[in-house]
């Protein structure tokens, strides 16, 4: 297995630093110095969601018999290790699915459309990120559509993908109001890299290369440092062993 070191990790984090460092991000943004990801002059609309025939609601992984995973990205966070991840992700010539929370696109509106920009998947995560299997049918409704409006507003679309907030799967309300608001499917997953708790940069490369198998759909988050300072080696290690890293879109198809 390729060892993140030390050294990773500070190359991950200039990285960060440098994007930051090159200019201001338009949008409301409220870090300083983070520089937007330029537009194309003509922007397409984002991807509908997509329903698979013969899937079922909530999907934890995708085929097993194709060396294909899917690097999924809860979104939130500082947007400029967001970039910096996304710029790694490129560099390995590799796409993932980001499932961005409503209020952290309010803050950074520039980043739904950096995501598509780069080949990514970009799906619903809520809101807010409350606990949304614990709310009454109102409030996690408007938790599912709240971040839906934003998505369609900032892309032409509500985005490819549901997944639910502060847990794994959705409950049985919360998957019929996902369909009712336009998500065929709920995406959950089957790997949890569990880098949200800042284990370091070697534990979330040692939790995802031990547990990832054909087909598996991985939890990940931006924001943290740990995750960008771990990419490298993780995509480094799923190239040598064959596994192709796509959108959970491609996955799935």
């Amino acid at each position: 297995m390729v060892r993140v070191t030390s050294t990773d990790r500070r190359t991950a984090l200039r990285a960060g630093a440098a994007l930051a460092a090159a200019g201001g991000l338009t949008g409301g943004c409220a870090t300083p110095g983070v520089i937007a990801h330029p537009a194309p002059a003509t922007q397409p609309p984002a991807r509908a969601p997509r329903r698979h025939p013969g899937l079922p609601a909530q999907l934890t992984h995708g085929p097993r018999t194709r060396p294909r995973v899917a690097l999924t990205f809860h979104g939130g966070g500082d947007p400029a290790i967001a970039r910096a991840l996304l710029a790694e992700a490129e560099r390995h010539d590799v796409r993932v699915t980001v499932l961005a929370v409503g209020t952290w696109l309010d803050e950074h509106p520039a980043l739904a459309r950096r995501v598509l920009d780069g080949g990514h998947d970009l799906g619903n995560h809520t809101l807010r990120h409350l606990d949304i299997n614990a709310m009454s049918e109102a409030e996690a409704r408007e938790e599912i559509t709240g971040c839906a409006r934003r998505l369609q507003r900032l892309t032409g679309s509500v985005g490819t993908w549901f997944r639910p907030s502060r847990a794994p799967r959705a409950s049985p309300l919360v998957e019929r109001l996902a369909l009712n608001a336009g998500y065929p499917h709920v995406l959950s997953y089957d790997v949890d890299s569990l880098d949200f708790t800042s284990p370091g940069a070697e534990a979330v490369t040692r939790k995802v290369l031990g547990e990832i198998r054909d087909g598996s759909v991985v939890s990940l988050h931006l924001g943290y440092a740990d995750t960008v300072a771990a990419l490298p080696a993780v995509l480094e290690e799923l190239a040598h062993r064959g596994l192709a890293a796509v959108t959970t879109t491609e996955l799935f198809s």
